[in-house]
């Protein structure tokens, strides 16, 4: 089955799921923000399920051939969202070194910047890298971790220092990826006024 002829398509499972992660964050907000430290550990369950269902989205788009135009923009400004919610919030209730916290949301702010300026521009629409997802996984894996360090399961010193098993290669290849942009951000742009070029011939 072909991915081409239904990219326009809005109602996919992907997207479905999307935009639940979408609907969590809320909850995770109330969670650490109002409850406070006795149900920290429930927050941190529930950043958990954000972040590894922006796992599942992407397998179920490549695997159910559900791949859509708007899942490829709602996913990384999902991705956006989350971490820059979930990470203010856990570095604002002092769960997590704040070092990490702001290397995190800078990434994710350049990134963010950088996609709305490209856009402005008229350049191609840049791809996640893999590296991205990656970098990103690994924090969204780390910081549920940080949180549960902070909170009052039996087990938080063990969580709090497993985060930093995922935090450290997360930031590393959310850098990485970071560095990435610039060659792949002037190629998008080429080809962007390119494709303009070409359309405004006679």
């Amino acid at each position: 089955m072909s991915t081409t002829g239904g990219e326009d398509r809005i109602l996919t499972i992907p997207n479905a799921v999307t935009v639940v992660r979408l609907c969590l964050l809320p909850i995770f907000l109330r969670l650490i923000l109002v409850h406070r430290p006795h149900d920290w550990y429930a927050a941190a369950w529930v950043l958990a399920v954000m972040g590894g269902t922006d796992w599942i989205d992407g397998y179920a788009a490549r695997h159910l051939h559900q791949v859509s135009n708007l899942g490829k923009v709602l996913d990384p400004i999902a991705d956006r969202l989350l971490l820059i919610g979930g990470v203010g919030a856990i570095l604002y209730v002092g769960a997590v070194p704040v070092w990490v916290a702001v290397v995190a949301l800078t990434r994710e702010v350049l990134v963010a910047g950088t996609v709305l300026i490209l856009a402005a521009l008229g350049a191609k629409r840049i791809d996640v890298t893999w590296f991205g997802k990656a970098g990103t996984l690994g924090l969204m894996v780390a910081f549920p971790l940080f949180l549960c360090g902070h909170s009052n399961a039996d087990w938080h010193r063990i969580g709090g220092d497993a985060a930093w098993v995922f935090a450290i290669p997360g930031m590393a290849l959310g850098l990485y990826a970071l560095l990435l942009y610039i060659p792949l951000a002037r190629t998008a742009l080429a080809e962007g006024r390119a494709a303009r070029a070409v359309k405004a011939r006679p």
